[in-house]
């Protein structure tokens, strides 16, 4: 292998490869939505075998990073598709049918990170932030207000017009406009009381049990790049996840 990173001994060969493709996806040598280099390409251009190749696409795939398309190729994963476009949205309706999902822009400001959000992003304390607020409706009810903060340095000129001019996914947003695909999500849920802020924007008695999600979204490399707090009302829909 040619300009490998320099890695532990005991790092096993296709884990190596699964670095070094994710630092070309880094390097943005394949952009979402399109196809990579076969196998066999692969393998030559690491001067690997093809099956060590093959177990790091396997994980890369697991990981949501690619996606193999039967009789085609395996492509870098998109949020701009349909069935990607809200993947970490997890708030589903109770009897499970599909539900027209609409986006109020409420705020977007520009600010400086606190201590707990620059430990958050990985930032400084004092940096610039650009901070949204939205209210998500699920067929014209009120469900989700979404708190985001994102470092300003890569999202250069977003604001409140683009992202009403986007009215969908962030994520695809991200992706298509400042070419930062987020890759991977970590959360966590709290039962809380609306307060008279948060009960009067969804709509509810102050006191009605919501749902807070807090999620840190990161791009390739395990880079944080959104910090999000949604309030949710639970009463006609639940938090649905999948374990494997």
């Amino acid at each position: 292998m040619n300009n490998a990173p320099a890695s532990p001994s005991f790092r096993p060969l296709y884990e190596q490869i699964k670095v070094l493709i994710t630092q070309s996806l880094i390097a943005g040598e394949w952009r979402p939505g399109e196809a990579i280099p076969s196998e066999m390409e692969l393998a030559a251009r690491f001067k690997v075998s093809q099956g060590t190749v093959r177990k790091a696409v396997d994980e890369l795939a697991a990981e949501n990073i690619l996606v193999r398309r039967q009789g085609k190729g395996t492509y870098v994963a998109t949020h701009n598709e349909e069935h990607t476009k809200l993947r970490f949205l997890r708030l589903t309706a109770a009897d499970g049918k599909k539900e027209l999902l609409e986006n109020q822009l409420l705020e977007c400001n520009r600010g400086k990170a606190t201590a707990e959000m620059a430990r958050q992003l990985g930032l400084k304390t004092g940096a610039s932030i650009i901070e949204v607020k939205r209210l998500l409706s699920f067929s014209g009810k009120p469900v989700i207000l979404d708190h985001i903060i994102i470092p300003a340095a890569p999202f250069k000129g977003l604001n409140g017009s683009k992202i009403q001019d986007n009215n969908g996914s962030m994520y695809s947003m991200y992706e298509t406009q400042y070419g930062i695909r987020m890759v991977r999500a970590e959360e966590r849920l709290k039962a809380i009381a609306a307060d008279e802020a948060s009960a009067q924007l969804l709509g509810v008695a102050v006191g009605t049990p919501l749902l807070r999600i807090e999620r840190v979204s990161c791009t390739y490399g395990d880079k944080p790049m959104e910090w999000r707090l949604g309030l949710c009302v639970t009463e006609e829909h639940h938090y649905r996840n999948e374990l494997e």
